[in-house]
């Protein structure tokens, strides 16, 4: 192990979030921040705008004139990429806590306080935080909660090794000293990639603080759901251009969609004469189907730029 912190009641903690024409989850965000129960003096918020084309910027340095919290307004202008913008946010962090969440999630009040208690443990380098849905408001959305889409539980399960999602996520700055920061360029499966190295290069462990929450909307139309799932296909290709990783297996979507016609669907069809019924459960399997292909078909068509292999490492400050 590289070093360890001190363990100690209230460690001061900075939490860096990326934002990307965010300006419609501002207000909401920034509420969900400044209810946090955390001991408030020992807490830095960096939000890192993106290069926005909204009035993101502006809101931010309006906020930080008028908020309740440290706010400290950063810009990452030059690389398109949220893992950039975090690597902003950690080069102007001054705490050895650093966490992560993004834009479109709203952590709840005891969010912090929880997230950061595994840290009393010297050897715990790494924590996750659970990520559940805000109230579901369509069938997609009722889709995804009842999926337990984004929950940490697959991530910390994941047969290479284990990680945790940038959207809820605490890492300790000496671990970041040890194995570099994101790969500035990569687009999608930075957060997998930079857990792994560090579980797998030193010794610091990882912990699952399951009461450390914070919620977020699920995708809500076909094409937010597509493009999703095409991002973790990419993900998939990427990681298994870094570290090896097995590439899911393509299946064609005919077996699947009969299976659901003739065992599910007239089973779901029974159910819905006893009034046990519900369209989520009835339609999940063809959801199944449509998100699958999409991984797929980004899977297949990712191309791991050059550029995306490289490493920022903490500058000396």
């Amino acid at each position: 192990m590289t070093s360890s912190s001190t363990p100690i009641s209230t460690p001061t903690v900075s939490v860096v979030i990326p934002i990307y024409n965010g300006a419609t989850d501002l207000p909401q965000l920034l509420a969900c921040l400044e209810q946090q129960t955390y001991r408030a003096e020992a807490i830095e918020y960096l939000l890192v705008d993106n290069n926005s084309q909204d009035d993101t910027a502006e809101q931010l340095e309006n906020a930080a004139q008028t908020a309740k919290i440290p706010l400290k307004p950063l810009s990452e202008a030059n690389i398109q990429s949220s893992y950039a913008a975090r690597n902003r946010g950690i080069q102007a962090a001054t705490s050895d806590l650093i966490a992560f969440t993004d834009a479109d999630c709203r952590p709840e009040p005891t969010w912090l306080e929880n997230l950061v208690q595994p840290f009393s443990s010297p050897e715990v380098g790494i924590v996750a935080g659970e990520i559940l849905a805000l109230p579901p408001q369509t069938f997609l959305e009722r889709y995804a909660e009842a999926q337990k889409t984004l929950c940490q539980a697959y991530t910390l399960q994941h047969p290479y090794c284990p990680y945790g999602q940038t959207a809820n996520l605490a890492i300790r700055r000496p671990a970041l000293e040890a194995v570099g920061l994101f790969r500035p360029y990569l687009t999608t499966g930075g957060d997998a990639d930079l857990c792994w190295r560090i579980l797998r290069n030193t010794d610091w462990q990882l912990k699952f603080a399951q009461t450390a929450i914070v919620r977020h909307r699920h995708r809500a139309t076909w094409e937010e759901l597509e493009k999703q799932w095409r991002r973790y296909g990419e993900s998939n290709r990427y990681l298994h251009e870094l570290h090896g990783v097995e590439l899911q297996p393509t299946q064609s979507p005919v077996r699947p969609l009969l299976r659901w016609a003739v065992r599910s669907l007239p089973r779901q069809m029974v159910k819905w004469g006893l009034g046990r019924g519900s369209l989520v459960s009835t339609l999940s399997p063809v959801v199944g189907v449509y998100t699958s292909q999409a991984r797929q078909r980004g899977q297949a068509e990712a191309q791991l730029p050059d550029a995306a292999r490289e490493i920022e490492y903490l500058k000396d400050t």
